[in-house]
């Protein structure tokens, strides 16, 4: 007995030299000795001009006979007219007429291109909450140090301050060492098909391929993360898939007085009931592990020792992030049922239930493994999952934050964002940089202004604006960045 006891505290003590051990090898990934960003002058009039790019209502619908392109004309006009020097000596190609290149070539050569990519399109304001917004949503108002607007957080503000930085370089007399690619899309919003898919595909039959990729995603996050105080600049290495699967079952119908034991949308409610049920399963390895070992190291001792021993902490890891959409989303497959369709009358039982369920799918699985396993966790026979063709896709590659390309986006953001602590981490939703993958293994994901909580949920939502302070450093950081690539 005296034996054993001896072996299990040997063996506690090795574990805890271990736990130790990791935990002291455990430090940080942030870029030392960076310098301040040369100051960037932005006047009035680049505010202005976001303004008046947020009037134009460049809203895009998945039933593109609804899209209104009087106003993308227009915004294309506003361009030409308000970056004189970037359409003068920068080449532009349009696509379906309304995605646009420009081709700013390097003294380099020899070097890899560099592509930098936004959106002009936004989502519609969902009608009836037009009084929800403090300020008409597309008026484009500049009041109290703030820029009102659909547009302002996804994704003008992208597509303007890159363009107001290449007007500034431009006319500082400044040509990059490199070439640089900018592609702005006109439908991200509603597939991406007819613009970042189409520019992909024309690069990709150029045999071109870029030394980064970096699209709109992650953000600079000013409320930090659990255990951290210190806002967090998210870089997305990879975003989850996508696909809705119709659940839909089919009965006798008939008059509601006579019920039969199971209705069709009492089959497709035990369904989805199933599926909520009995969630995917949870992991670390298609980005939180990444994500942990840059903040892991910026927190106190004892959140240290856990994140440097995923190994030992994964499952209490794991249970404290699902117990957040947000962190829940970030480690698992997400099941988020969205649309049920039944019955036209409540004294008539509907023959046919249907629902549609939308899965964000982690890196690691694609749409048909997903639906494998909805069809296996329902194990019904009377409910049939079908795969909606309105749009798919699977995870992108992850991209390695080892590679030269994340460590000089790194320095750039610490140079401009100097209190920040820079990250990888797996973007949620879906963005036009996934049809840029095969393009480059360096594809990032970040737009550079500092957003709480309550301001990501306006994204898409009610109440969308900036800082003007914010949007002036947002020029500033594409500047600097085009100065460093």
């Amino acid at each position: 007995m005296k034996r054993l006891l001896r072996l299990l505290l040997s063996a506690l003590l090795v574990l805890i030299v271990v736990l130790l051990v990791r935990t002291i090898l455990f430090t940080s990934k942030q870029p030392a000795n960076v310098s301040p960003a040369a100051a960037v002058p932005v006047s009035d009039s680049a505010v202005a001009r976001l303004a008046q790019a947020l009037r134009l209502r460049t809203v895009s619908y998945a039933d593109y006979s609804l899209v209104d392109t009087t106003q993308f004309d227009q915004f294309i006009r506003f361009l030409e007219r308000s970056y004189p020097l970037v359409h003068s000596r920068l080449k532009r190609e349009t696509f379906n007429q309304y995605g646009l290149l420009y081709l700013w070539p390097g003294r380099n050569p020899a070097l890899k291109p560099v592509l930098l990519m936004g959106h002009y399109d936004v989502v519609p304001v969902i009608q009836g909450t037009e009084r929800m917004w403090k300020r008409p949503p597309f008026a484009g108002l500049v009041e109290n140090g703030y820029i009102y607007g659909r547009g302002t957080l996804d994704d003008k503000t992208t597509v303007l301050g890159i363009l107001e930085a290449t007007e500034f370089l431009l006319q500082s007399g400044f040509q990059p060492e490199r070439t640089i690619y900018l592609a702005f899309g006109q439908d991200e919003e509603a597939s991406g098909n007819r613009g970042a898919r189409t520019i992909a595909q024309a690069l990709r039959s150029r045999n071109l391929t870029f030394e980064y990729v970096l699209d709109e995603g992650g953000t600079i996050k000013t409320d930090g993360m659990p255990g951290l105080i210190r806002p967090v600049a998210l870089i997305g290495i990879a975003e989850k898939g996508y696909v809705s699967l119709e659940l839909s079952a089919v009965g006798k119908g008939g008059h509601s007085s006579m019920p039969p034991p199971r209705t069709s949308i009492g089959l497709v409610a035990e369904a989805v009931a199933t599926l909520e049920k009995n969630p995917f399963p949870a992991r670390l390895d298609a980005g939180a592990n990444h994500l942990f070992s840059y903040v892991g190291p910026e927190m106190s001792f004892g959140q240290r020792l856990v994140f440097a021993n995923r190994w030992l902490f994964g499952p209490v890891i794991k249970q404290i992030l699902a117990k957040g959409n947000s962190s829940n989303a970030m480690i698992r497959t997400t099941t988020a049922p969205t649309i049920f369709q039944a019955g036209v009358k409540d004294n008539v039982l509907p023959i046919e239930a249907k629902a549609t369920i939308n899965f964000r799918i982690l890196p690691g699985e694609t749409p048909a493994t997903v639906a494998n396993r909805v069809r296996e966790v329902i194990n019904n026979e009377e409910v049939t999952v079908t795969e909606l063709g309105v749009f798919s896709s699977n995870p992108s590659p992850v991209s390695d934050p080892r590679a030269p390309a994340f460590q000089r986006l790194s320095q750039t953001i610490k140079s401009v964002f100097p209190d920040v602590i820079v990250t990888p981490y797996l973007v949620v939703g879906a963005t036009d940089s996934r049809f840029f993958t095969g393009l480059s293994p360096n594809v990032y994901r970040f737009l550079p202004t500092r957003m709480n909580d309550e301001e990501i949920k306006s994204v898409h939502g009610t109440n969308e604006r900036i800082p003007i302070s914010d949007y002036k450093q947002i020029i500033r950081f594409y500047a600097t960045l085009l100065k460093n690539s």
